[in-house]
């Protein structure tokens, strides 16, 4: 199976910096609309059997068009970004955002914002929408996820261990191409953005 995985393209939380988890439900802004353009435009030719999207719509508007083109698709609310809770909608340069996230990095993966998530809570719904795609066993499928979705799932299905998440790079409509055989992941490709 081949799995290529993108994280959707620009909102204007994105422009300006802002923490934007799953409880901001934010469309894509003009640069946003230029860019799932460009993606699609670009890789409209790959045969793509199935498409899955969190329940968000900035994921589904990045790869609208090649639902338009008849591709059938699957919302998964387990693809959702993770809840950042208090500080939802505040500038991503907060102290207590990188105090969290350096956390992470540390092995303090139960650590969260006040009403928000951890990556250990996290990566238990990401995983049953990993697990579901597998059985579906589709040849290759398109996943259009959000930044932090991609560095839980990336880190979990390659590494096993979360602390790694960050290494995985990740932009507006970047692609990760990977490969599943056997019950192990691959990685073919990381965070392409030749489309742009």
């Amino acid at each position: 199976m081949r799995l290529y995985i993108i994280r959707h393209a620009e909102t204007e939380y994105n422009k300006l910096g802002l923490i934007q988890g799953s409880e901001v439900d934010s469309e894509l802004n003009e640069v946003g609309i230029k860019q799932s353009e460009l993606f699609y435009d670009f890789y409209k030719e790959l045969d793509i059997k199935k498409i899955y999207v969190s329940g968000l719509k900035r994921t589904l508007q990045t790869v609208k068009r090649f639902i338009d083109n008849g591709i059938p698709y699957e919302k998964i609310n387990d693809f959702n970004e993770i809840s950042w809770g208090v500080n939802q909608g505040k500038n991503d340069d907060l102290v207590e955002y990188k105090s969290l996230t350096d956390s992470w990095k540390n092995g303090e993966l139960d650590n969260k914002f006040n009403s928000g998530e951890s990556p250990n809570e996290m990566v238990a719904r990401v995983m049953r929408g990993v697990d579901k795609i597998i059985k579906e066993n589709f040849a290759s499928v398109l996943i259009c996820i959000h930044g932090r979705a991609l560095r839980v799932m990336l880190s979990k299905i390659i590494d096993n261990d979360l602390t790694k998440m960050d290494k995985y790079v990740h932009s507006n409509t970047g692609m990760y191409i990977l490969n599943y055989d056997n019950g192990k992941f691959a990685i073919v490709d990381r965070n392409l953005r030749k489309h742009l």
